[in-house]
């Protein structure tokens, strides 16, 4: 009896770093925009959706950022 071994576990852990990443970074960004307190409270929310898009994204994200990289070192 074999196992077939999912090969979706590659793009799953990149978009569970990228993910996380990305939530951390909105999060940090509402503290700075919001405060502390709104941006505690209710910071969370809008990180959650960020984090989520740009994880099931990240190769779309990665090309944007090469992009932007290319523009900004090669004008």
């Amino acid at each position: 009896m074999t196992t077939k071994k999912d090969n979706n576990g590659g793009y799953a852990g990149v978009a569970l770093l990228v993910g996380a990443v990305t939530f951390l970074w909105i999060w940090a960004y509402s503290f700075s925009e919001w405060g502390l307190l709104i941006g505690l409270l209710i910071g969370w929310l809008p990180a959650l959706i960020g984090a989520f898009v740009v994880g099931l994204l990240w190769p779309l994200f990665l090309v944007g950022v090469l992009i932007f990289i290319a523009i900004i070192f090669l004008s």
